[in-house]
């Protein structure tokens, strides 16, 4: 989730007062390296799913999903710009592995999902150009609280499979699980309005700029979210044929 991650008070001690400045286009060259260093290692994870190395790949698969989730929670709280080549290196392991299974069981949806993402990010950042979407303070607090319901949901989902249970909707191909996950993907989605008004107003108020490596970092978070949920609704809506 990456929203709920980045701080949207600047305070007058956070704005720079000597060196460069945070910029735009500096967060936007930090993305697209992160995306390279992404993208090598899911290319790395999903070979090995393909030259039939199944336990190598879900060793990488499971251990880039977990130090990615703990690297997360610890650049959230710390802004440590250090870790987040090595957080974008995990989530290109996770998300390899997790394409592949997907690839090999609803062959051509990876290329579906990875075109519906890139879609909704031009999308949502044309919306957000043209005011057409204004994040305002009420925007925020909805996603935010829309996003934190989602985790809680997914993490009741998580414990309960170690029970044999699980929430109603959540992987249900039904009419209605559909919806669901429409939903999902909608607020997902929304969330890039946050990530682009941070980096817009973090730009704009002369943070220090360290704080593009944070605001790439919160873009790619809310990428990787986006293009999983993605996946999830296509595999539904395969499902169904």
């Amino acid at each position: 989730m990456a929203n709920p991650i980045l701080n949207q008070n600047f305070s007058e001690q956070e704005r720079i007062l000597e060196g460069h400045p945070m910029t735009v286009n500096g967060t936007i060259q930090i993305t697209a390296f992160l995306g390279l260093i992404l993208l090598a290692t899911a290319a790395f994870s999903w070979s090995r799913f393909t030259l039939g190395y199944t336990d190598l790949a879900s060793m990488l698969t499971f251990g880039g999903l977990i130090v990615g989730f703990v690297l997360a929670l610890i650049i959230s709280f710390t802004r440590n710009k250090y870790l987040v080549p090595v957080y974008a290196a995990c989530e290109g392991l996770f998300l390899g592995g997790i394409s592949a299974t997907f690839e090999a069981s609803y062959p051509g949806i990876v290329s579906q999902a990875v075109a519906c993402t890139f879609a909704a990010l031009f999308s949502m950042l044309i919306l957000y150009r043209a005011n057409v979407i204004r994040c305002t303070d009420k925007f925020r607090s909805v996603i935010f609280i829309s996003t934190l319901s989602i985790a809680a949901v997914y993490l009741v989902n998580f414990i309960g499979s170690f029970f044999h249970m699980q929430v109603p909707l959540i992987n249900s191909s039904s009419n209605a699980g559909i919806v669901v996950s429409l939903v999902i993907v909608v607020i997902a989605a929304l969330n890039l309005i946050i990530d682009f008004d941070f980096i817009e107003r973090g730009a704009q108020n002369m943070l220090p700029k360290d704080y593009e490596w944070y605001g790439a970092f919160g873009l790619m978070v809310t990428m990787v979210w986006l293009y999983l949920e993605i996946l999830r609704l296509l595999a539904k809506f395969s499902d169904r044929r």
